[in-house]
C-alpha cells in the first residue's frame, strides 16, 4: 500500500516537470528572456514568506506557499492565458478545473483531494490566504515590467487603466504592498513606459 502511494507520487513528480516548459509572456527582471511557470511559482512562494508580515490579516503561510507552488500546474493541460488577453477569458476555470482533477488526481486520494481543494480556494480568491496569494501573483509581473522599461505592457500596448484594474487586486491581500505598487504604476506613467488613455 505504501509502495503504491510512492509510485503515484513519483508519477506526479514526473508529470509536473512539464511546468518548466510553460512559457509566460512576462520576462525575467532586466531581461529579454521569458519566464516559465516553474520560475514564476518558485518566485511567488519566496515572495510570500518574505512579505507575509505585510498581509492585511494573519495568514496560514504554509497554505499560501502551497497555493503559489501549485496554482499554475493546471497550465500543463490548459496552457497559459495572458492576463490581458481580450479573446480568451483569463479565468478559464472549466478547462483548468478539468486539468486540476487529472493532474492532482495522479496522487494518492488524500493528497489529490487536498491539492484540488487548495487550488480551488486560490481560484475563488475569497479567503484571507487566497487574497494574499493572489496579491503576490499580481505583484511579481508588475515588478518585472517596471524593471523592463514597460515589458509586456509596451509589447502588447496595454494601457494604464487595464493594468490598474488587474493590479488593484493586490490591495485585497496587502494595503501596504498595493500603496507601493500604485506608486510604481504612477511612476511608470511619468516615465512614459505606461500610457494613460486620457
Amino acid at each position: 500500500m505504501q509502495f503504491e502511494s510512492l509510485l503515484k507520487q513519483v508519477d506526479f513528480i514526473k508529470e509536473i516537470d512539464k511546468v518548466k516548459y510553460i512559457q509566460r509572456k512576462t520576462k525575467l527582471f532586466n531581461s529579454e528572456r521569458n519566464e516559465n511557470d516553474a520560475e514564476h511559482s518558485w518566485h511567488l512562494a519566496i515572495m510570500a514568506f518574505v512579505l507575509a508580515e505585510h498581509s492585511n490579516e494573519k495568514i496560514d503561510l504554509l497554505k499560501v506557499i502551497k497555493m503559489l507552488l501549485i496554482h499554475d500546474i493546471v497550465e500543463i493541460d490548459a496552457g497559459d492565458t495572458f492576463i490581458y488577453d481580450t479573446l480568451k477569458n483569463h479565468k478559464n476555470t472549466e478547462e483548468e478545473s478539468k486539468a486540476s482533477k487529472r493532474i492532482f488526481g495522479i496522487l494518492p486520494k488524500n493528497q489529490a483531494e487536498e491539492l484540488i481543494q487548495i487550488w480551488e480556494e486560490f481560484e475563488k480568491g475569497e479567503t484571507i490566504d487566497a487574497k494574499f496569494a493572489k496579491s503576490m501573483d499580481r505583484f511579481e509581473p508588475l515588478l518585472q515590467n517596471t524593471s523592463n522599461n514597460g515589458g509586456t505592457w509596451k509589447e502588447f500596448n496595454i494601457d494604464y487603466e487595464k493594468v490598474y484594474k488587474k493590479k488593484k487586486e493586490i490591495d485585497k491581500g496587502s494595503n501596504l504592498i498595493w500603496d507601493y505598487a500604485e506608486n510604481l504604476l504612477n511612476e511608470s506613467v511619468e516615465k512614459g513606459i505606461l500610457t494613460k488613455r486620457n
